[in-house]
């Protein structure tokens, strides 16, 4: 996703720092060296963390390094398959699993998961991609996905007193919002993590595995009726029919104040009521509507895994360390410091009150991640769903334009 946890250069955060200790590490001393990636937790959770973890574990020194998520992969590859010491725990994009997988330099932590970790609880979203061949590899750590951002004036003003539940009341809200210069929604005609929402609702998917091979699967009739919802909605709006949603930047065109919905991230509110200080206190956040009453939408679940390399020099000590983010504890203080959803369904009750994030959290419940193909980002580099998506509200026949899709998708994916 655009807003996809994307990776880059480390700046070293060491528990010396962190926790305000001038110790030199003794001789049983285990130092674990953790890659995070920059601005997925704030300085004062890491001080926080080190500090507990720290005291709890006078043998262990925690020594974080601050990674840019541009140029990670190939940083990431290489420590996985070379020699050279590499860091005991890696905070990983949550489809990025399958690709190190194959690199076959990953700890399996299966046992783990399901004896200390509760993997039964966790998010589909951050789980799935994170388990390759029935191995668990990597361990969820936070989930932000996509929900309704709107605009609370401008559905008071039409009569609207709750947000819709299902998609044929999303529908006709939106077309009741869309009148005159007034749009229903802003939706961009390429926003395809979007329609994978839909899709998925509908039983189809984007690929599928089979005998082996991946191969496309836009031309299905369950994915072309999520193209067709899409395109009913996409309809009750201004938006772009032939680019997504950074061209123009969404935030942006909803800041005027005359767009009634929008599908993002709850944190491009901030950006919005930075563009218009009018609009504070106006927005509202409600998840993406399903089929039925009473069980959101499917969304595209973005966020982070944490993985340790089978190279590591303190593999059960890093474990250990692994088993402490992602559990209760440490996953309610993450997700009220940050407004992230937490990785277990069980534990959504921590962000009770934060309108945004329990809605993200909803409609995480109901979270998938994109095919769990290791060569999945091969697709995305000149996306084909895309000028499908534009082909299709263009007029163009969704079959015809969806084989020519799952052509490309299946030479990316062999």
């Amino acid at each position: 996703m655009n807003k996809r946890f994307l990776v880059g250069s480390a700046v070293l955060v060491s528990s010396l720092a962190l926790a305000g200790c001038g110790m030199l590490p003794g001789d049983d001393e285990k130092v674990i060296t953790v890659w995070l990636m920059k601005d997925s937790v704030s300085t004062a959770f890491l001080e926080r963390f080190t500090e507990a973890y720290e005291e709890e574990n006078p043998s262990v020194r925690l020594e974080v390094e601050i990674q840019e998520w541009t140029g990670i992969g190939k940083k990431v590859m290489a420590v996985l398959e070379g020699d050279d010491s590499p860091p005991d725990i890696i905070e990983v994009g949550n489809t990025q699993v399958a690709q190190y997988a194959e690199s076959d330099g990953l700890r399996d932590l299966t046992l783990e998961s399901v004896r200390d970790l509760g993997s039964e609880e966790w998010l589909p979203g951050l789980a799935e991609p994170g388990s390759i061949n029935g191995s668990q590899f990597g361990i969820p750590w936070y989930a932000a996905n996509r929900v309704v951002i709107y605009n609370k004036e401008l559905f008071a003003e039409a009569g609207i007193d709750a947000p819709p539940k299902t998609r044929e009341e999303w529908l006709d809200i939106t077309a009741e919002l869309d009148k005159g210069a007034q749009q229903g929604i802003y939706l961009a005609g390429q926003d395809w993590y979007t329609l994978a929402g839909f899709i998925w609702d509908e039983g189809g998917e984007l690929a599928v595995e089979s005998g082996g091979e991946w191969e496309g699967r836009l031309d299905t009739p369950e994915a072309i009726n999520g193209m067709k919802f899409y395109k009913e909605l996409q309809a009750l709006g201004d938006g772009p029919k032939d680019s997504d949603e950074v061209t123009p930047v969404q935030e942006g065109e909803f800041a005027r104040g005359d767009i009634a919905q929008m599908i993002d991230t709850p944190n491009s509110a901030v950006q919005i009521e930075e563009k218009n200080p009018d609009l504070k206190g106006k927005l509202g956040f409600f998840p993406i509507p399903g089929k039925n009453s009473g069980t959101p939408g499917s969304v595209f679940t973005g966020g982070s895994d944490l993985i340790v390399p089978k190279n590591s020099s303190h593999r059960s000590a890093a474990v250990e360390v692994v088993k402490a983010l992602a559990g209760e504890k440490w996953q309610t203080d993450l997700a009220r410091t940050m407004s992230y959803v937490p990785n277990k369904t069980t534990l959504a009750g921590v962000i009770e009150g934060q309108e945004a994030t329990a809605a993200m959290a909803a409609g995480a419940a109901q979270g998938r991640a994109t095919p769990n193909s290791p060569k999945w980002a091969n697709v995305e580099l000149d996306n084909p769903i895309k000028p499908y998506m534009t082909a299709v509200l263009q007029g163009e026949d969704p079959k015809t334009a969806a084989q020519a899709a799952v052509e490309e998708i299946t030479a990316a994916l062999r």
